[in-house]
């Protein structure tokens, strides 16, 4: 068709125009399958970001966003349905929660599909048993996969832990892999999920694979979470220009949060403080929830599930020169023997110093000693006894230790009596029986006080700064609590007893010196 004849039935035929545009961009496609869709701002950029993964321009891409506010429909109904209308040789997987969850996106995709106005956009893309299909073939559709007739384009959907064996995969769409905060927040579903996304996954992925994660935040040790803390490289952009130069394998990252608190992007116009999607959500109803739990509402909302809100402990102090913490008392130490398999031992050594001030007791009216920790060496284990029961000892040795507190319940008692016969100083076994979780809660703000690290302890000790640094105030989000317990016996043995003596004749442990 020459251009004149192209111009007049453009112009006989308005509709023409709109069939191209959708054609074109993912939003424009939205737009006309479905005209009763009204697109938001934060819609019109989030579907500007999923059209660019569409034309495979971003090869990594993650979304963070709060639910309720329609990331499903663009990314896990939408996006599937124009990607296989752009190329219908495209084999996709989406994986969700729950293999049901996944299943209902595959038939609204299907339902998209076979839509007369799809077929108008997309003639070439249509699935078995279509009105438009009109030739035998054995193309499969079901509830759990469809491929596209004629080509070998398909969209496959699964269940966290379901698998894809045999399956090549050129765009994975992970969308919600977490059901709800009790998922997100136990360490044996994250765990579960980590092993399922690497070991299924990455594993049906090649060279030229596409991958897109978008999910609300539950918790800092999501699978997000974890690729932070892998050797790929996740850049956060804010402006447009951001995507022009993609390092190879990077991922990129997109955080939509409810309420903005920064300033404004090209990827995100917002003033700060206001909401993302108002006509659903408004700023009022937004506070409201967050003054419910302001915890939750940074990792589910906000996209923050680091927030030092939902911390047990503030960052701990560091020494360099113990006489700033005033005159050397005593050498101790605390090992906390683990209970289980899945637990760790936790052993500390430190050096009592009294401060020359003393602190106001409100309660009491008196005037109290005020006495600090400094930790000297510590260990977090999971090595077997025949291990520990000799690292250990050479620790409390190393550190001139003069008396060593070791928990006795279960297994402790027997560690206990190996390590007294190895050991300098004078071991004291003991059984705890008070609830563990309440006396780390209730002593947290003390030990963060009194307990002082060793300057440097992040690098010294990566994995127990680690633990500290972003353990929970819920307890079900965290897999251990052994180094907490163990710092919480500290005080309580040390600290809170106000004892400001040597531990006395009875010691057989060397005399350690300031």
């Amino acid at each position: 068709m020459d251009k004149n004849k192209l111009i007049k039935s453009l112009y006989d035929n308005p509709e023409l125009f709109v069939i191209a545009a959708a054609r074109k961009r993912l939003l424009n496609f939205a737009r006309y399958i479905q005209p009763e869709f009204s697109a938001s701002e934060f819609h019109k950029n989030y579907y500007k970001v999923l059209d660019l993964f569409a034309h495979g321009k971003i090869k990594k891409l993650i979304v963070q966003a709060p639910p309720q506010h329609g990331k499903s429909q663009g990314s896990s109904r939408f996006l599937p349905a124009f990607i296989l209308g752009i190329d219908p040789e495209k084999r996709i997987c989406i994986g969700s929660y729950a293999a049901t969850v996944a299943q209902d996106f595959n038939r609204d995709v299907q339902r998209i599909i076979d839509n007369e106005r799809y077929a108008k956009v997309f003639p070439n893309t249509c699935l078995n048993g279509s009105n438009v299909v009109t030739i035998a073939n054995n193309s499969l559709r079901n509830s759990n996969v469809f491929e596209i007739v004629g080509h070998k384009g398909s969209l496959r959907v699964v269940g966290r832990g379901g698998a894809l064996t045999s399956k090549t995969v050129d765009i994975a769409i992970l969308d919600d892999v977490y059901k709800d905060y009790a998922e997100g927040n136990s360490p044996i579903v994250r765990d579960a999920a980590w092993k399922w996304y690497t070991t299924v996954v990455r594993t049906r992925l090649h060279n030229d694979s596409q991958e897109l994660i978008v999910f609300t935040r539950w918790n800092k040790d999501d699978i997000i979470g974890r690729l932070e803390k892998t050797n790929e490289k996740i850049i956060d952009v804010k402006n447009w220009s951001d995507l022009d130069n993609i390092p190879n394998g990077a991922w990129v990252r997109i955080n939509y949060e409810a309420i903005k608190t920064s300033p404004p992007t090209e990827i995100d116009q917002r003033q700060e403080d206001t909401p993302l999607w108002p006509m659903r959500h408004s700023l009022a109803r937004l506070k409201e929830q967050q003054a419910l739990d302001p915890v939750q509402f940074q990792c589910l909302h906000q996209g923050n599930p680091s927030s030092a809100e939902g911390l047990l402990y503030q960052p701990f102090k560091t020494w360099v020169e113990k006489s700033d913490y005033g005159t050397y008392i005593r050498s101790g130490n605390y090992t906390d023997v683990a209970d289980e398999g899945s637990d760790l031992l936790f052993s500390v050594c430190y050096d009592i110093y009294l401060s020359p001030n003393k602190a106001y007791n409100e309660r009491t009216g008196n005037f109290e000693p005020i006495l600090f920790a400094l930790v000297t060496d510590m260990v977090a284990t999971d090595e077997p006894t025949d291990v520990t029961t000799i690292t250990i000892p050479e620790m409390i040795n190393r550190n001139g230790t003069q008396k060593a507190w070791i928990e006795s319940n279960n297994g402790g008692s027997q560690f206990e009596k190996v390590v007294k016969t190895k050991v300098k100083a004078l071991t004291i076994p003991f059984h705890q029986s008070n609830n563990k979780e309440s006396r780390i809660i209730t002593s947290s703000a003390m030990v963060n006080q009194s307990i002082i690290m060793p300057f440097g302890w992040e690098k010294r000790y990566p994995t127990i700064h680690e633990h500290l640094t972003s353990f929970l105030r819920n307890f079900r989000a965290n897999k251990h609590d052994d180094i907490e317990d163990g710092l919480t016996g500290v005080y309580e043995k040390e600290i809170a007893t106000k004892n400001i003596h040597p531990y006395g004749k009875q010691t057989r442990g060397v005399v350690r010196r300031n």
